[in-house]
């Protein structure tokens, strides 16, 4: 017999045999799912609703071949970074050990902090600056410590708020175009914390309310607009390591260094719920708020592997569910997208980015894939949704800081499309860079969502006057806002502070 007819005999009975036993292997893979199929058949006979279709298969030939594949247009989104001369080099970023984000962006600005000799700076750059970054940039110094954070305003793009180790909270107005020269007049200068103040957070429908956080173990509520302090959160017996607002402002869940998770009354500091939270290492911990009632955290379990969690923010006394990470030992900082319900998690010293789709029912959130890049980042902060670049169906935008590099990098997350339309589907109607409420209606109990705006249309630009500033004669120099140059002397009245003005030598005294 020829080595041609060994493999393909020319025996009929043969070819009979073996096509039995194909037959036989693919039944007894196909019998669990059509067993299944009868199963779910006669359940749904008994529930029989006249006039209703139902579906009498359970599996589809997509889910019978293709199962553990689930089917999301956001399934193939990719991270794409930007070429080196589109990057923001030459940036002298600050070397604190700090867990914050180091920079925020806008569609005018990125201000970045830097690493100075003595008290605390930080550059803004108009986005478009991009490039080798002179060494002689005009800074936004005034601050005596070093500065932990910074925040833009989302109701206004020439706004931004500043917190330092000296205490204190600033607020700058960045004026159109960029800074000439540098910037020291502060528009508002919040204190009231006995610590450190490490993290900053705006409110997101109330115009002019911003959320500080001191080491001190206290969260303080202002109104820039007076420089009033609304209301001081008193709940928590360790340091706090972060604060998110819910969707429209009405809570706000913090992290602490205790290892629990709380939800609080912003107004009121009322604690709703609280509970357990990563009960691993002490190591930082973050919180984020997701929509529908859902909190997303990330921390260490007693293993020191990292964990996503993700809760419901009236029960929080077991999570929903819990996803193992890696063992890596950086901490991870959660970022929620409102519009396409994805949550992004970029650890420090990490090289990647991961995105998970979350949704309103078991298992909660869905592992789409990760961005991967061989350079490590320091922290990164991402671009308002009205900034991102339609045209390429972008997403979201980060702007990574390098760890080993003085760079700072922008990453578009895209969703690969062909068509050149506008994509209803990837851009609902987003935040509006317009207040829906105001700070007094807040505080009074008024709630409402963020104001709406169509990304169609493409950016909207603010056009707000300066903060207002505002003469205090009863504020109270222990607590309250130094707003401008007519009051920042308004300490020299009390008797344990000393006295500075010039000593008059006229007399020859």
């Amino acid at each position: 017999m020829s080595g041609a007819s060994k493999h393909f005999p020319l025996d009929g009975n043969q070819h009979q045999v073996t096509n039995a036993n194909r037959v036989q292997r693919v039944s007894k893979i196909v019998a669990p799912y059509e067993s299944a199929r009868d199963n779910k058949r006669k359940a749904d006979e008994d529930l029989i609703v006249p006039g209703k279709k139902l579906k009498t298969e359970l599996f589809t030939p997509t889910e019978l071949w293709f199962r553990g594949v689930r089917s999301s247009k956001f399934r193939h989104v990719y991270g794409q970074p930007v070429r080196r001369e589109k990057c923001y080099d030459n940036v002298n970023i600050t070397k604190n050990a700090h867990d914050s984000q180091f920079c925020a962006v806008n569609p005018k600005f990125i201000a970045i902090v830097t690493e100075v000799a003595g008290g605390g700076a930080f550059i803004v750059l108009p986005l478009d600056s991009t490039g080798r970054i002179d060494v002689n940039t005009y800074k936004v110094a005034g601050h005596t410590g070093p500065v932990l954070d910074v925040k833009w305003n989302p109701f206004n793009d020439n706004v931004i708020a500043s917190c330092s180790d000296d205490c204190t909270i600033k607020v700058w107005y960045i004026p159109e175009g960029g800074l000439k020269s540098n910037l020291t007049d502060w528009e508002a200068d919040l204190h009231g914390h006995k610590r450190r103040v490490g993290y900053i957070e705006w409110h997101p429908t109330a115009e002019n309310v911003i959320a500080s956080v001191g080491f001190d173990y206290l969260i303080m509520l202002w109104d820039i607009g007076k420089g009033d302090v609304l209301h001081i959160i008193d709940c928590h017996n360790d340091v706090i390591q972060s604060l998110s607002f819910n969707y429209d402002g009405s809570r706000l869940a913090t992290t602490c260094k205790d290892k629990k998770l709380r939800v609080i009354n912003p107004r009121t500091g009322f604690v709703i719920s609280e509970g357990l939270c990563h009960n691993g290492s002490s190591r930082s911990s973050k919180a984020v708020y997701l929509k529908n009632g859902l909190l997303a955290t990330v921390g260490f379990s007693r293993l020191s592997d990292r964990q996503l969690a993700i809760w419901n923010e009236d029960d929080l006394s077991n999570p929903l569910t819990t996803e193992v990470i890696d063992s890596s030992s950086g901490v991870i900082f959660p970022y929620f997208d409102y519009d396409t319900n994805i949550l992004f998690l970029a650890g420090k010293g990490d090289g990647n980015i991961r995105y998970y789709e979350v949704v309103d029912a078991a298992p909660w959130v869905h592992f789409l894939s990760q961005y991967i890049s061989g350079t490590p980042q320091r922290s990164m902060c991402f671009m308002p949704k009205r900034g991102c670049d339609i045209n390429k169906c972008e997403i979201f935008r980060f702007y990574k800081l390098h760890t080993s590099k003085p760079l700072c990098e922008p990453i578009s997350m895209i969703v690969p499309r062909k068509s050149d339309q506008f994509q209803d589907d990837l851009y609902p109607d987003t935040a509006a860079p317009t207040a829906s409420v105001s700070a007094s209606d807040w505080y009074n109990g008024v709630n409402r969502p963020p104001t709406l705006m169509s990304m169609k249309a493409g950016g909207v630009k603010t056009h707000k006057p300066k903060v207002p500033s505002v003469t205090r004669n009863h504020m109270n120099p222990n607590m309250g806002a130094d707003l401008k140059y007519n009051v920042k002397l308004a300490f020299l009245n009390t008797n344990d502070r000393p006295d500075y003005r010039p000593i008059d030598v006229s007399n020859g005294n």
